[in-house]
């Protein structure tokens, strides 16, 4: 089984039509998007929604005329007002799947996908929430805001807030339990801390210490991540071990990132462009 994996593509449609060339060409089974997949937008949400309906309705078509599966999630900068509107599109092409808190079988292996993610100084919280109940927040760069059908709601005390909803550890042992954790691939949006996967363009590690923990205790054959798109090139790491789990973190730049891998073999392949 061949894996075409990409993540953080933020709406370029050049870079969907890239990662689209690249799986034909390579023959792959599968392609696993890792999640933030909507376009950045001074008016984001109808800028996300036109995006969901306008193009990626008729790019997933691309994939059901070829044959090739398309696994994939919303991630943090993609607004969950519109998760039905994504859910339904996907609902809409057989060779599509939203792994969102999801699990789907890939062959013998089982792909389960998490795109919460652990908070952040950006003030939209649709998926952030606390680490661990012993979270200590990051400073903020505004006030915190959901959005709704209608429009955006401001949260006055989103340390409050947050601290009602599961945290990310309490939501990874809500995830669907793999029949075989040796033959599961995790598509978890936000990456594991502490070992070089979650490094910002000033230095600051900001992964998650319950992913990790998560990923320690399951041990999975992969894990792949995304979120903090600078971080291979500021810590040069992009691929490294917990325990037998290899976790991969591609990185994104102005030129397509995407991972080719085989499950099987464990053969995997970082390429650029």
């Amino acid at each position: 089984m061949r894996l075409l994996y990409v993540t953080d593509l933020h709406g370029h449609i050049d870079k969907y039509n890239r990662a689209f060339e690249i799986a034909n060409s390579e023959k792959v089974d599968a392609v696993v998007n890792g999640g933030d997949m909507l376009p950045h937008g001074r008016v984001r949400m109808e800028d996300q929604r036109r995006f969901i309906t306008d193009f990626l309705d008729g790019h997933f078509s691309l994939y059901d005329h070829a044959g090739i599966r398309y696994l994939c999630l919303l991630g943090n900068d993609d607004v969950a007002a519109l998760d039905p509107v994504f859910a339904a599109v996907c609902a809409r092409h057989s060779a599509v799947a939203n792994i969102a808190q999801a699990a789907v079988a890939l062959g013998e292996f089982a792909c389960i996908g998490m795109n919460l993610v652990t908070d952040f100084p950006f003030r939209l919280k649709d998926r952030a929430r606390m680490d661990s109940r012993a979270f200590a927040f990051p400073a903020q760069f505004g006030a915190a805001v959901l959005s709704t059908e209608t429009g955006f709601r401001d949260i006055p005390d989103w340390q409050a807030y947050a601290a009602g909803l599961p945290t990310i550890d309490e939501e990874l042992a809500r995830l669907p339990a793999p029949a075989d954790p040796h033959k599961a691939i995790y598509v978890i949006h936000g990456p594991p801390a502490g070992i070089g996967l979650d490094v910002c363009y000033d230095g600051q590690q900001v992964g998650s210490p319950a992913v990790h923990a998560f990923l320690k205790n399951r041990q999975p054959l992969l894990s792949l991540h995304g979120h903090i798109h600078e971080s291979p090139e500021k810590s040069g790491v992009w691929r490294v071990e917990i325990g037998k789990t290899i976790c991969i973190q591609p990185g994104q730049r102005k030129e397509l990132v995407s991972v080719l891998m085989d499950p099987h073999s464990m053969r995997i392949e970082r390429n650029i462009g």
